[in-house]
């Protein structure tokens, strides 16, 4: 039951290289449609919601998706909600290590293709906060429809309107907000996507888009408070064990914390074959960078992808970071290119644990060697 990339996280690179030319085909219906106002959607009154994260997922009537039972109900749509009750062991043909499948009143949904998402909207301020230039806001709702500002259009825009599918921001992302307008009738914030957004995202082209305030937590320092402060910072470190696609965190001898990870995949998702392109390293990383939220673009056409605001980025080595990942829930199996991707939830933690720690104020830390944050022991496959 392996996945292929969702077509909505990859990039078009060819397009990017030609800048400019490639915007000459866009719909312009469908980007006067995309740039529309957007209020909060009637979201269903679950406790707890499932957002399908791709197209064409089974609904099964049993928990498995061995084809000699023919159990499928139906195929869902990206980004349908259902009702998530509870998670049961279930039978997974095809070597996936997630053998869970989430129980819904209609059927069983297979859990990687799931994200658990609650609806928490909030009351949004109708000001910029007085003396700041922006503020970091984090989404509560399992998403929110964008409302693109701007006559040019990014690469991810411009993918979102081939095929016809409505630019979104999903529960956990946090974005950086420069403007709040109340011109449609209800407080509307604009994330600010280009290279001086903070997170930067698509440069010259200068993407903007607006939202409706109520699906955005504005974060205060209490969200990014250090955890274990009084802990000496030398005595904070990482385990990463790529074989087992865990990730545990130690203050001296003493486990404080730990979740399973997605690790850099072990098949080529063009050829698939099986290669280390995109391992995760093995060996001593030191943590140099740490922002709050970035723009995550790089590969190719066949095997590229490009996702904005993925949130609480700990970088351990070069482009590899530890960062939360809202795009699938497959954590126990390598599918990454080479970042560790984790639960959001577990992201923050994670951000807000190791050293350097990161205010609001500031958005980023960085390091240059002899100077280190936290370090992680990542364990090879093989070791």
């Amino acid at each position: 039951m392996q996945r292929k990339t969702s077509r909505r996280d990859l990039l078009k690179l060819a397009g990017l290289a030609a800048g400019g030319l490639a915007i000459k085909n866009i719909d312009l219906r469908l980007l006067e449609q995309f740039s529309s106002p957007k209020r909060l959607p009637d979201f269903p009154p679950f406790a707890h919601i499932g957002r399908v994260v791709d197209t064409n997922i089974s609904l099964r009537s049993s928990p498995s998706n061995d084809p000699g039972l023919n159990n499928t109900i139906r195929k869902l749509d990206a980004d349908t909600l259902v009702d998530w009750q509870h998670e049961v062991l279930g039978h997974v043909i095809g070597g996936p290590v997630n053998q869970r499948y989430v129980e819904t009143p209609e059927g069983f949904i297979y859990g990687s293709m799931l994200q658990r998402v609650y609806n928490r909207p909030n009351t949004p301020i109708s000001a910029m906060p007085a003396g700041q230039p922006g503020f970091w806001a984090e989404v509560t709702v399992p998403y929110l429809e964008l409302a693109h500002e701007g006559a040019n259009a990014s690469p991810w825009l411009r993918d979102h309107i081939a095929y016809n599918f409505p630019p979104r921001l999903y529960y956990g992302q946090v974005i950086w907000v420069d403007q709040v307008r109340t011109s449609n009738g209800f407080p509307e914030y604009r994330w600010n996507e280009d290279a001086n957004g903070h997170g930067y995202g698509y440069g010259y082209y200068g993407e903007f888009y607006w939202v409706d305030g109520a699906g955005l937590k504005v974060l205060t320092d209490a969200d990014v408070a250090e955890i274990s402060p009084d802990v000496d910072p030398l005595e904070k470190t990482i385990t990463l064990r790529l074989a087992n696609q865990t990730l545990s965190c130690y203050e001296g001898k003493r486990e404080v914390f730990f979740c399973r990870v997605s690790s850099g995949q072990v098949q080529d998702p063009a050829s698939g074959e099986v290669t280390d392109k995109y391992a995760t390293p093995a060996g001593t990383l030191l943590t140099h960078w740490k922002i709050i939220s970035k723009n995550m673009t790089a590969g190719s056409e066949s095997a590229g992808y490009s996702t904005p605001a993925v949130p609480w980025c700990t970088f351990i080595q070069g482009g590899v970071a530890i960062h939360g990942a809202h795009w699938h829930n497959a954590y126990g199996e390598p599918r990454s290119h080479g970042c560790v991707n984790v639960p959001i939830e577990d992201a923050k933690w994670i951000f807000r644990w190791t050293s350097p720690h990161v205010s609001l104020a500031a958005s980023e830390e960085r390091r240059s060697l002899p100077d280190h944050g936290t370090v992680v022991t990542s364990i090879g496959i093989d070791q």
